[in-house]
């Protein structure tokens, strides 16, 4: 063990195999010595605090890993360690020239797979290796691209093996993940470990960016000097979805689904909301299968109906190309020297994992006669889960996988177990051997593939495990590449040549982006008035709590349907449920439902959690800072549905701490994002929806006349719940009276909070929406809200608080006039809604592709 002032390795077990710290001859390698010397001038609590600042810094900025099924939620943090994974330069510069070479490689045998099959011709490899694998596309047979290099970006699972060398474990090829994830561990680590980041003279990422962002510009058709470049995304719920938005974001390419992109005359267009913009190059994140539903899976909602006959006639360039998942491929493993001397007349410069291919006969008797000491895999990705530990695996489970190989035995691979080299990984306060795993990257240039000087290292998550993987709970590390000279200043925000891929204006923005702009602003208002109005309902019945008193007197009566109207929640206090029960008989329990119950279609918690929804689909267009309210926001509601204090001063404390929260999230909205890049669906969804609500509240108070008192407290709780008591009483100076409350709430024209100011501005916002005027004359949705706006101008409020007769209980001009309000905002939401977010077109399948199982 090294001596250093702090006991770093204590209880640090060198004995389990190839650690990345020593040497061969067990000797503590100089830059990791180096390393924990700057460590000792931190000292162990000194560490723990910059690890601290990691978790809080990618918290703060919404770093996620999507992991599914997980009971505690489906965005899980993603973690970073504070001691990085490390490589001398020297050592560096023999697995760059390795991955140049494999990926040049892989790269023709793309090309062969798909064109002369010399591979094949020539018995080089079997072809049951290529046409079992279900990433072969047929469809893509005889297709030529206008691409230099097919492979533009290559990615290599990295572990170091038992001759101290680097090896090849998997290749990626389809759509590579974790770019995004290097990026943001090295911008988190510059920033905590800045003062070592200089010292250890890190090679730095922002070339290889530049050179990234260069590749996609070129790789457009005609080579066009500007081309419109998309990011084409499987959607949120996708398990690397923050990757692409933060990818979208960093690049500022357009981040899409298969609904925004459409095919018209052999082309690939963008649908935005002025109308269709052609489309150059396609980065997709997209697996093969999915990329077009008329050729490839039918079931498909991910990809765009047309996509390869686009690619076929030239029109659009697909990084990587649909279809190069079938080289994604471990049966190739054993072929790969073979491949390197057919093509090159070269030796593998960089080693691999030892793998046998179960179509051949020698090679399978050897793996069913070793299978407890072999790792099994399919030789295609299908299912996470088919990857087979032998010596984790009972007799009758081997006996079983025997019979699966031999009944298909071109469709397994089996691999040597090897024990994975582990890294220090500082946790509780103490530093562990973790098994890791480094992917690096390559992307096609001009004259050859360039790689990044670093990569994604993951972690297993305890010293255990031996399968390493993001989905299993495993973290991350920071990858340096250690250089002798000291490191030029990083310029990585700074390109070389732009593109006009940047959103320009409000008409290019895409359909699906721009809906989940208007419906984020449509929750986050539903989200606040019904927040407010719960509010507003909890404390009455903490008075009567406080009081000793029933719940049954006729204004909470109201309210309790009131709620029930506000919020959609029917039968609620409204009519008995399915086993003929009244809510009314339990309020609370009532209220605690339409409050927490994340299943029920209109509670609070379905709201917040669709806000949640709306947000994470657009999360490439928010700030930091709103990132940070978002999150804190997060944290306050699932304080409250996740703890068991459920009484009502705990709700009311959560709900006051909630509206604060929402109302900074809305300021925030209007400083980070121009009107141009659609701030202005956003203002449409939200003056669309307060409107609508507050138009509830009102008939479900105000339209029915009530004894004096009755009247009187629920005209002071709509106030309350509208924030406007105070300009009420400073307005009128006066006993709270409806017609007063009418002017205010409904018809005033200044005040920000009535109903006539909101459907005025809304008025004005759509009026900006692309194609809104059109000859002159007024769109549909235009005339809705003109008749809405007009109405409400021409409403007298002493008329509408007006009763038929003394006698009479139902103010019928107000009601009247609130469900035409009322009606008139449903058609402007669907007339704006056919209009711009239409996303659906109909597609008969031409191909059916046949997956081998």
């Amino acid at each position: 063990m090294p001596t250093t002032k702090t006991t770093w390795f204590n209880n640090y077990d060198t004995q389990r195999g190839n650690d990345e710290m020593y040497s061969l001859n067990n000797g503590m390698k100089p830059y990791w010595s180096k390393l924990f010397s700057s460590f000792d001038t931190l000292g162990i609590t000194g560490l723990s605090a910059r690890q601290k600042d990691i978790d809080w810094l990618l918290s703060e900025n919404g770093v996620t890993y999507n992991v599914y099924n997980d009971p505690k939620g489906m965005h899980r943090p993603w973690n970073l360690n504070v001691v990085p994974f490390m490589l001398h330069q020297n050592e560096w510069a023999e697995v760059e020239a390795g991955l140049k070479q494999r990926a040049e490689l892989l790269n023709l045998v793309l090309k062969d797979v798909y064109g002369e099959r010399k591979l094949i011709k020539n018995g080089i490899v079997p072809f049951e290796v290529i046409y079992g694998h279900r990433g072969f596309l047929r469809q893509c047979s005889g297709m030529e691209l206008q691409l230099e290099r097919y492979l533009s970006i290559y990615a290599a699972d990295l572990c170091r093996g038992t001759d101290g060398r680097l090896w090849v474990v998997n290749d990626r090829t389809e759509a590579p993940s974790g770019m995004g994830y290097a990026l943001e561990n090295r911008s988190t680590t510059s920033r905590i470990l800045s003062d070592l980041y200089a010292e250890m003279k890190v090679k730095r990422l922002s070339g290889f960016f530049q050179e990234f962002n260069q590749m996609l510009i070129d790789a457009a058709p005609g080579k066009k000097e500007n081309p419109n470049i998309v990011i084409l995304t499987p959607g949120s719920h996708n398990e690397t979805y923050f990757e692409h938005a933060y990818m979208a974001s960093f690049l500022g390419y357009p981040l899409v689904q298969g609904n925004d992109l459409v095919v018209r005359d052999g082309y690939l267009w963008m649908k935005s909301l002025q109308g269709l913009k052609q489309i150059d190059v396609v980065l997709r994140r997209v697996d093969d299968a999915f990329t077009d539903p008329l050729e490839l899976r039918e079931d498909s909602h991910l990809g765009v109906a047309g996509l390869l006959d686009v690619v076929r006639r030239k029109n659009v360039a697909v990084i990587n190309p649909i279809g190069s998942g079938v080289i994604e491929n471990p049966g190739l493993i054993p072929f790969m020297p073979a491949i390197a001397k057919f093509f090159k007349n070269e030796e593998l410069k960089l080693p691999q994992i030892a793998s046998w291919w179960c179509g051949q006969e020698k090679e399978r008797n050897y793996v069913l006669e070793n299978i407890s000491k072999l790792v099994i895999k399919r030789i295609d990705r299908t299912n996470r889960e088919s990857i087979y530990f032998g010596e984790q695996m009972s007799t009758e489970e081997l006996e079983e996988l025997k019979k699966v190989i031999k009944e298909r035995p071109y469709r397994f691979v089996a691999q040597e177990r090897i024990n994975f080299s582990t890294a220090p990984n500082f946790t509780k306060e103490q530093l562990e051997p973790r098994n890791v795993v480094a992917r690096a990257f390559c992307i096609a240039s001009k004259q050859e593939y360039s790689v990044m000087p670093g990569g994604l290292v993951r972690v297993a998550p305890d010293g255990e495990t031996v399968r390493v993987s993001n989905q299993r709970g495993g973290t991350s590390k920071d990858f340096w590449i250690l250089d002798d000279e000291p490191i030029k200043e990083d310029k990585s925000r700074h390109w070389q040549r732009k593109s006009s891929v940047a959103i320009s204006g409000l008409n290019d923005l895409p359909s699906l982006t721009a809906e989940n702009l208007y419906w984020a602003g449509r929750y986050v208002g539903r989200t606040l008035v019904n927040a407010r109005f719960l509010r507003t309902v909890m404390r009455q019945m903490a008075i009567v709590q406080h009081r000793d008193e029933q719940p049954d007197s006729e204004k909470l009566k109201v309210l309790f349907k009131a709620v029930t109207q506000l919020t959609g929640t029917y039968p609620g206090f409204v009519d008995k449920d399915k086993d003929g029960k009244l809510a009314m008989d339990n309020p609370y329990e009532e209220m605690l439902s339409v409050i927490l119950d994340k299943n029920r279609v209109g509670s609070l918690a379905h709201t917040i959690s669709m806000f949640g929804n709306s947000y994470y689909s657009i999360r490439n267009l928010w700030s930091s800072d709103m990132w940070r309210v978002f999150e804190n926001i997060q944290k306050i509601w699932n304080s409250l549905v996740e703890g068991e204090d459920h009484s009502i001063n705990k709700i009311l404390k959560v709900l006051n701490q909630l509206i604060t929260r929402l109302i900074a999230f809305m300021g925030l909205i209007e400083e980070s994002i121009m009107v141009q890049q659609g701030l202005l669906l956003y203002f449409i969804g939200l003056q669309l929806e307060q409107s609508t609500l507050n138009i509830t509240k009102c008939r479900a108070l105000l339209t029915i006349k009530y004894d004096e008192q009755v009247e009187y407290d629920l005209l002071e709780y709509l106030l309350t719940s509208h924030e406007s008591l105070n300009i009420y009483r400073y307005s009128y100076r006066s006993h709270i009276e409806l017609a007063h409350v009418l002017d205010l709430v409904v018809l005033d024209l200044d005040y920000a909070r009535s109903l006539t100011f909101m459907i005025n501005r809304l008025q004005k916002d759509i009026a900006r929406l692309p194609h809104s005027k059109h000859d002159h004359q007024l769109s549909n949705y235009q005339k809705f809200v003109f008749e809405a706006f007009s109405k409400l101008r021409l409403a007298e409020s002493i008329e509408l608080a007006k009763t038929k007769s003394e006698t009479d209980f139902k103010r019928d001009r107000l009601d009247t006039l609130l469900k035409e309000l009322s009606d008139l905002l449903y058609k402007t939401s669907q007339s704006i809604s056919n209009t711009y977010f239409n996303h659906t077109d109909k597609q008969t399948q031409l191909f059916i592709q046949s997956f081998p199982i």
